[in-house]
């Protein structure tokens, strides 16, 4: 630019060494008078990068930058334009830029499972519901939301996908054959014992003399003249929605209405996340079966559903001494329901963790850190698999310390917990 005049409408028609570089000996430039384009209100258009000329050398050595998405727009085009012609770097640009791939692993899909419980948090904090949903229900709530979107994703053919339900039935593992479309069968007629208690439809037309969980899924199978399909996707979703509705309307108090499961009971309180419980476990099943990627459920939820397992482990570990299956209290240490005797300290690492403190000796005796005898650490999702029947007691990853004989007969009396 004329440096006698800084503010000249016109471009030195000396050429600019920038602006010539790749079109040596070519055409000089006319010049325009820059008043002439800012005067039309209009902006100036963007210069199109002119392309680089460089050597097979260097574009071979700016093939790493590339595939990393680093070059300049002018070596990029430069070097798109080589590899349309040069068949060994465009094989070179191809494997570069699949290891770039590896690099960033392919992120699941699935949302974050406290994503729901945040969004609706938030929601709630401006506008409170008129009716709110108890908080013992809001696990299962989310849960079966959970499942019912990985269901809405899977195929036809995914619904006959096999599965197998896996639960120990007091001395080994145990396991039956099932499919995706089986699971949610199952899933509906345990949810129907809780439909029941609140007065709702139950889902077998004629229930099953027993009332066990089991009883009733193969009372439910063997009634259907064929093997469940998608179909069964609408009644277990509407009975999904139909007892969080109707738990909200009859209020936190029926929270106490006992619901029966054959040889014991729970409160609706905890038969609600005992469902949400197994929705979540039943959810990973299917997800496996279809070979899809599934989330633990969120902090909160899963620790009320450790603490759920924590609070049944004594009366499991009761009705284990009293079928043989565990070895009795020692005679020493018996003492009345209601001083404390010796305790089991259960320690859950990770997200929704804790502490428990776990009576060995009678499930009406309290615990008491003064008579700490053992002590146990484990994952919390681990234990939920544990207590799920999906991993077995000797298998538990288990941080052990003190009585021995007391952490086998705790680890078993939680695989004890699952059932069909």
């Amino acid at each position: 630019m004329n440096s006698a005049n800084p503010f000249g409408a016109y471009e030195e028609d000396e050429p600019d060494p920038e602006h010539t570089q790749g079109n040596p000996g070519g055409p000089p430039r006319i010049p325009v008078p820059r008043a002439s384009m800012e005067d039309t209100g209009h902006p100036l258009p963007t210069p199109t990068p002119s392309p680089l000329v460089l050597d097979h050398r260097v574009l071979k050595a700016l093939l790493g930058a590339w595939a990393l998405a680093a070059c300049s727009p002018e070596e990029t085009v430069a070097v798109e334009d080589h590899l349309g012609g040069c068949g060994a770097c465009a094989d070179e640009a191809l494997r570069l830029r699949e290891a770039v791939g590896l690099l960033h692993p392919p992120e699941s899909l699935d949302l974050d499972p406290a994503l729901r419980t945040r969004v609706l948090e938030a929601c709630l904090g401006r506008r409170p519901p008129r009716i709110p949903v108890p908080s013992w229900a809001t696990p299962y709530d989310a849960e079966t939301a959970r499942l019912d979107a990985l269901l809405q994703d899977i195929g036809d053919a995914e619904w006959h996908a096999p599965v197998r339900l896996r639960w120990f039935d007091g001395k080994e593992p145990t396991s039956r054959r099932t499919t995706v479309a089986g699971v949610i069968a199952h899933l509906l007629t345990v949810d129907g014992l809780v439909a029941v208690t609140l007065g709702l439809d139950d889902p077998l037309e004629s229930p099953s003399a027993s009332p066990t969980p089991s009883a009733r899924t193969e009372a439910f199978w063997d009634a259907a003249h064929f093997p469940p399909t998608r179909s069964v996707r609408g009644p277990w979703r509407e009975q999904a929605h139909n007892l969080v509705r109707t738990v909200a309307f009859a209020g936190g108090g029926s929270g106490r209405l006992p619901v029966p499961y054959g040889d014991f009971e729970l409160p609706l309180r905890d038969s609600m996340m005992d469902r949400a419980f197994e929705t979540w476990v039943h959810a990973g099943d299917i997800a496996d079966a279809v070979d899809y990627p599934y989330e633990p459920p969120s902090p909160r939820h899963l620790h009320a559903m450790i603490d759920l397992g924590a609070r049944m482990l004594p009366s499991a570990l009761a009705a284990r001494r009293q079928a043989g299956l565990a070895a009795p209290a020692p005679t020493r240490h018996l003492v009345p329901a209601d001083a404390p005797g010796r305790s089991l300290r259960l320690e859950i690492e990770g997200l929704g963790g804790g502490e428990w403190l776990i009576p060995l000796d009678s499930p009406g005796a309290p615990a008491s850190p003064d008579h700490e005898v053992a002590h146990v650490a484990l994952d919390g999702v681990e234990f939920c698999q544990l207590a799920a029947g999906h991993v077995s007691p000797e298998e538990a990853a288990a941080g052990q310390a003190g009585d021995r004989e007391a952490i086998s007969d705790v680890l078993f009396a939680a695989a004890s917990l699952s059932r069909m």
